[in-house]
């Protein structure tokens, strides 16, 4: 009687555990990192840094054209826009945590929360304000106004001496042929001590004279420190692109807090070694 063909491969011992296959641990392993690799960055976007780049004069001089700086979100609580998209549905701020004169803060725009602007902090809730004669009025008080040296910057794709509302043309010519942009540049001091400097490029400009202005519990009064070319808390909000009005507390994003990279707009990506040059590296590391 014949015996049974056996089979080339045995089975495994009753109990005995099968190892699975190399590759497919690999891939999950791959899988879980990648994972645990967005969740933090999610969580870290989030709740502690953001970047951001500036793509507009509007806060000069104290941010380029092409800079990019981290926002810190915890400063001022957290809201629906501290997250991206707006996916946890949080009502108000928890905490609330009221931004400072002076700050300088991402928000989004209460026309489109699409959108991220960035300015200066002028108002807090119950504050009057008014502009005259180019002059900052808080509660009745002229905010004290110091003319300075001219704000001077290199000439470049990304500053090109933007004169608004019949300014003069800022472009100063040196003999080497080298051109630099020359703003008028004063010195404003908050009746908390904050100073920073602003630019004025022309008298009598549309938001030099404005109305008075009661700023509303839950909101803020926003100012650009490029006081002629900046669509701020002076205007309304009555089309795409123009002023912010007040800007609820809800839609504050976070303070800035340093500028990590800047550039001049001249590089190209297919010449790697412009990215150097165009670097403006004395700006690295400025803090707010």
């Amino acid at each position: 009687m014949s015996e049974p063909a056996s089979n080339d491969v045995e089975a495994p011992a009753k109990g005995a555990k099968t190892r699975p296959a190399k590759g497919n641990n690999s891939l999950g392993e791959t899988i879980r990192f990648l994972v645990t690799v967005g969740i933090l960055a999610v969580l870290l976007r989030s709740l502690l840094f953001a970047p951001f780049n500036i793509p507009s004069e509007s806060m000069l001089p104290r941010l380029l054209v092409g800079d990019y700086l981290f926002v810190a979100k915890w400063p001022y609580g957290y809201s629906r826009y501290s997250f991206p998209l707006g996916i946890v549905p949080i009502s108000g701020r928890i905490p609330s945590i009221a931004p400072k004169r002076g700050d300088v803060v991402v928000f989004k725009y209460p026309r489109d929360t699409s959108q991220d602007y960035i300015k200066r902090v002028i108002g807090l809730p119950g504050d009057i304000i008014q502009m005259r004669n180019g002059q900052l009025i808080l509660n009745g008080q002229p905010v004290p106004k110091v003319r300075i040296a001219d704000f001077v910057e290199k000439a470049s794709p990304n500053t090109q001496c933007r004169g608004v509302f019949g300014a003069p043309n800022f472009r100063v010519a040196a003999p080497d042929g080298s051109v630099t942009c020359h703003y008028p540049q004063y010195r404003e001091t908050l009746p908390n001590g904050v100073s920073y400097n602003v630019i004025d490029q022309v008298p009598d400009s549309p938001g030099d004279n404005t109305a008075t202005y009661v700023v509303p519990e839950g909101h803020y009064f926003m100012m650009g420190d490029n006081r002629d070319d900046s669509a701020d808390s002076r205007f309304p909000v009555i089309s795409e692109g123009g002023g912010v009005g007040f800007v609820p507390e809800e839609n504050l994003v976070g303070r800035a807090t340093i500028v990590f990279f800047s550039t001049d707009g001249s590089a190209s990506w297919l010449l790697p070694w412009t990215w150097l040059s165009a670097a403006r590296w004395n700006r690295i590391g400025g803090m707010f």
